[in-house]
């Protein structure tokens, strides 16, 4: 068993059907701007930890 109850044959069959929709070039682009989206949002949370944790210092 698979990825939620998807085997592997079948994840294997849906990439192939996105690649000759999309295109190589065109998921490589939008990996990129999922990685790039993922890693501000990682980054915005750490910053907002850090303003908390210095808001949490100065209220003591």
């Amino acid at each position: 068993m698979g990825f939620g109850g998807i085997s592997m044959p079948q994840l294997l069959i849906v990439l192939m059907i996105l690649v000759v929709l999309f295109g190589t070039r065109r998921l490589g682009s939008i990996g990129e701007d999922l990685g790039g989206a993922v890693k501000g949002f990682r980054k915005a949370m750490k910053e907002e930890g850090e303003d908390k944790e210095k808001l949490d210092s100065k209220a003591q």
